[in-house]
């Protein structure tokens, strides 16, 4: 926060506190305490840089109210006064729909930018709001800003596109970046966006600041999470094929061309429920019989797994024949249950692992002690009609005004497939990995997973426009072979996003796999082997 207030120009600073995990964490905290509920970390940096804010005139909109924004708007109030700081502080609510949804730990719908466009419009320094889509921290402003009115599509979904680049801070100026080598991301610096009036924008950074801003790390922070060509939102349904980049200059990305679409009629509700309890014990195979040695413990385990609802084995061969350390020539044997009662997975079960130590295979340790079991969430989507939620904006003097619905909000019919370019005419090829090629980035929603890949040529766009189908995605990734995968072809960024539905389970929280948010999906894609045409490399 710091950084982005003395760095330059600035008018609104946002920030994005609420990963859907976060929200659980929320809710577990506010049943300790029913004043808790929002992100703590917020109040912290406001403490800090809320005067050099004041100073130099910039607004804050964060959803860091979580499940209390209004606990968290009365905080900021409090802070400011103990500060001397005159500071008029507004905030969102409505979002919350855990009455509907009592066996929910939360349960919030998400809402859209016009709540803090009239906080903003009504004078407010600092706008709290609850669960709003990570894109509203910008549409909010943006029409406030130049008086966009909630039908200005095409300007909304400009809006949008900037709001989905700015949401995640560093991965849009290098961070998690398939191409990192090519600029220095040790501190890689925060992207601001500079927005017009007609919704199109230039993304870019502070000058000074590490990192680098190219057409690569926002095509791959645009891939992010993201589905289809529609990327539907309670404001806009923002058309993700026509968004065109250009690199206007070092560090400078435009995003122009945006068309926008009617939001659906439903909002999107975000479930976060205690699912039961989990554990793990991590077993450590090392040197010859890694197999044989595996086998040995899970069948001594398996008298005592006999209640427990979900038996999870994995074994990850990180051993090396002849290794010149132990560590390398080790394996890891991953032993994860669940079940709705702690006692069927608690220390009496890990207790049981370690007491194997002295009776099973040789070189017998684990990488931690026995431990009780933990509780875990589920996290599930539902959708209510955009009229069943009541959103209201609090503003600076108390006032309450209601925020209606989009008025004409509606189910679009789905769109055509887009035409392929031409393939490219056959040459030599060499076995190589993909990632030599083409850049990914993955990400979570829920238990689905999307891997957005994307080429920096147009050749290498013919290719993999046809090399790279849902067949031959499944064999790269045995994982996916049983899941159902869908390919969307975005032409316009030289991109294809795959969604593989279940490969995270119940989300996030439940833990369900190795990267429970598949965060490295796309670069286990990019590591594979496969016939690439030599004149791509």
């Amino acid at each position: 926060m710091r950084e982005m207030l003395t760095g330059g120009e600035l008018d609104v600073l946002t920030g994005d506190y609420l990963a859907e995990l976060t929200m659980l964490i929320l809710g577990r905290d506010r049943l300790k305490d029913p004043a808790a509920g929002y992100a703590r970390t917020f109040v912290r940096q406001l403490e800090e840089c809320l005067g050099t804010a004041q100073e130099r005139g910039v607004r804050i909109v964060a959803n860091a109210g979580g499940l209390n924004p209004a606990g968290l708007a009365q905080t900021v109030r409090e802070l400011a006064d103990r500060l001397g700081i005159p500071v008029r502080v507004a905030h969102v609510e409505g979002d919350d729909l855990r009455a509907a949804h009592p066996d929910s730990l939360a349960a919030h719908a998400y809402l859209g930018g016009f709540g803090i466009t009239e906080c903003l419009r009504a004078g407010a320094d600092v706008v709290v709001t609850g669960r709003v889509t990570d894109a509203a921290l910008v549409t909010g402003p943006a029409a406030a800003h130049f008086g966009w009115g909630p039908g200005e599509y095409d300007r909304l979904a400009g809006a949008v596109v900037a709001g989905h680049v700015l949401e995640c801070g560093t991965q849009a100026t290098g961070g998690n970046y398939s191409f990192f080598t090519e600029g220095d991301v040790r501190r890689p610096g925060f992207p601001l966006a500079e927005i017009h009036e007609d919704g199109s924008a230039v993304i870019t950074k502070h000058p000074g600041t590490g990192g680098f801003v190219d057409v690569g790390t926002v095509t791959a922070q645009l891939l992010y999470e993201t589905g289809g060509a529609r990327y539907a939102g309670p404001d806009v349904t923002t058309r993700l094929d026509t968004v065109r980049l250009t690199q206007e200059g070092p560090d400078r990305v435009r995003i122009d061309g945006v068309r926008g679409e009617a939001p659906p009629p439903d909002l999107k509700v975000g479930l976060n429920r205690l699912g039961g309890f989990r554990n793990e014990v991590v077993f450590v195979l090392t040197g010859l019989g890694i197999e044989a040695k595996a086998a040995l413990v899970r069948a001594q385990m398996e008298p005592h797994l006999g209640k427990v609802a979900d038996v999870r084995w994995d074994l990850a061969r990180t051993d090396h024949p002849d290794a010149p350390t132990e560590e390398t020539a080790s394996a890891l044997l991953r032993l994860v249950v669940r079940d709705p009662g702690q006692e069927a997975v608690g220390r009496a079960l890990s207790g049981a692992a370690i007491e194997l130590a002295l009776a099973s295979y040789p070189g017998f340790h684990v990488l931690a002690p026995p431990g009780k079991g933990a509780p875990y969430g589920v996290f599930e989507d539902v959708y209510v009609p955009q009229d069943a939620v009541d959103q209201v904006a609090v503003l600076p003097d108390g006032r309450r005004v209601a925020v209606p619905p989009a008025a004409d909000a509606l189910a679009l019919a789905p769109l055509p497939e887009p035409p392929l370019p031409e393939p490219p005419p056959p040459g030599p090829t060499r076995r190589a990995p993909l990632g030599l090629v083409v850049g990914a980035r993955s990400g979570d929603k829920g238990g689905n997973a999307n891997i957005g890949v994307w080429a920096r040529t147009d050749d290498a766009w013919r290719w993999l426009a046809h090399t790279l189908t849902v067949d031959l995605l499944r064999e790269l990734l045995p994982e996916t072979a049983p899941l159902p995968v869908t390919r969307h072809v975005l032409p316009e960024l030289r991109a294809l996003n795959f969604v593989v539905e279940g490969v995270l389970g119940a989300g996030v929280a439940a833990q369900h796999r190795f990267d429970p948010q598949a965060k490295a999906l796309g670069e286990w894609l990019r590591s594979r082997h496969l016939d690439l045409p030599e004149a791509l490399l």
